[in-house]
């Protein structure tokens, strides 16, 4: 069984489920209790004594629930006489999540022959020996004034109405034992006490993604990756990812998913935008837009390179030119000067090239294309991760919220979506008075 299960944790999603298929039920119900020979990294308790707060940011369905389950039974059973504090979104979904759900504490102690006693009217889950668990909600921060605890759980805490009083108070009462310590299992949302607890001196993170959980169905992983993978949703909801929003973006997450289309069957136009990396090993933007007989700008295809030679980059130009049919490439020419247009007709003569050479900061230059996004003139054909963070770093008035990011895939877009579009808005934007 040892093997197996180190088979089977070493595998993808849909191995591991054809195997799993493959077992017979005693197997399964042997393989299971096994949960720490095949856990996923991320579902691991951090090594060493220096952490205070594990925070598990993962995606739904990936398993949170089960590892709070048997981090929290191994400490009740190995610990005698501990006080727990169990704190989800509402004392409901307590119940029904943390304590009475498939994954929760009552089934994994049933896995391992224990039956802890559970006292709804009271709120209280107790094993034998004296540990004792304790409901609390984040609707009712003052529940936790007072109580000490040795161990917390948080259930999806960035569900919580008050996170950040609730949290707080538990603080003040996790102060029971030589070591105090809380878990916090949660799908991410840009909430501060998330990003507060992230940064944490004595915190330690963990993630996963949803199609690490080696019991969920293939086809319900490759259902929800068609669907969602790469939109801020299956990011956030899938992969676990913990976003930031920079105050004053240009863009932020809510218009990049409000502007997503399906790419018309024609185009007036196709172009190319290409940021040409500063050194060998910066990135080269080069990202594909077009116009649609409807008036509207399209961005198409990000065919963003790093770490290439200036031979290497322009062959990529010049792949993404020749796949998409592009009428014409625009090319910043500010790193390199006319270097920059002799590198890539060096690889392909016939390129229409287009060199222009930026006046203003990226920012400044990003405006205008933003207020086309605001206004619906100009749409995301599809998900494109890493130039949409490189387009919620940039800051309305300044250059880029995130520093030692070169915005280099945004830049390029830029430069693309101005040519198609006439290059600037017709009117100066207000953001503040």
């Amino acid at each position: 069984m040892a093997e197996q299960a180190r088979l089977l944790a070493g595998t993808d999603a849909a191995t591991a489920w054809r195997l799993l298929t493959q077992m017979t039920p005693a197997d399964v119900l042997r393989f299971d209790v096994s949960f720490e020979s095949w856990a996923d990294d991320g579902q691991h308790p951090p090594d060493g004594e220096g952490w205070r707060t594990w925070l598990m940011m993962a995606g739904r369905g990936y398993g949170k629930t089960r590892a709070g389950a048997e981090w929290i039974t191994g400490l009740a059973t190995r610990r005698k006489g501990c006080a727990i504090a169990l704190v989800g979104a509402t004392i409901d979904e307590v119940r029904k999540v943390m304590i009475e759900g498939e994954s929760g504490l009552i089934a994994v102690g049933k896995r391992y022959g224990l039956r802890p006693r559970w006292e709804p009217s009271l709120g209280r889950l107790s094993w034998r020996g004296g540990s004792v668990a304790y409901c609390y909600s984040g609707e009712n921060p003052d529940g936790l004034r007072g109580p000490q605890h040795h161990f917390a759980w948080c259930d999806e805490l960035a569900k919580w109405a008050r996170p950040e009083a609730t949290w707080d108070n538990l603080q003040f009462g996790l102060r029971a034992g030589p070591r105090p310590r809380a878990l916090v299992t949660t799908t991410p949302r840009p909430i501060p006490l998330l990003q507060r607890l992230k940064g944490g001196r004595r915190t330690v993170v963990t993630t996963g993604r949803t199609d690490r959980n080696i019991t969920l169905s293939a086809d319900f992983v490759d259902l929800m990756v068609e669907t969602y993978g790469g939109t801020r949703l299956g990011r956030q909801e899938l992969d676990g990812e913990l976003f930031d929003e920079v105050e004053g973006a240009l863009w932020t997450r809510a218009l990049i998913e409000k502007r997503r289309a399906r790419a018309p069957d024609t185009f007036r136009r196709v172009l190319v935008g290409v940021d040409p990396p500063a050194g060998a090993a910066g990135t080269c933007g080069i990202v594909v837009c077009g116009l649609g007989v409807d008036g509207i700008g399209y961005v198409l295809d990000d065919c963003s390179v790093a770490g290439r030679s200036p031979e290497g980059w322009a062959r990529a130009v010049a792949d993404a030119a020749a796949s998409w049919g592009a009428d014409r490439i625009v090319a910043e020419t500010n790193q390199g000067g006319a270097m920059v247009e002799s590198i890539l007709r060096g690889v392909d003569a016939a390129l229409p090239v287009r060199p222009v050479t930026a006046r203003y900061g990226k920012a400044q230059r990003a405006d205008p294309v933003a207020l086309l996004f605001e206004r619906g003139k100009a749409l995301f054909a599809g998900a494109f991760p890493a130039l949409e963070d490189e387009l919620c770093g940039l800051v309305a008035g300044g250059d880029h919220g995130r520093p030692g990011r070169s915005p280099d895939r945004a830049d390029a877009m830029v430069w693309a979506m101005a040519e198609l579009t006439g290059g600037v808005a017709k009117e100066p934007r207000v953001r503040a008075l």
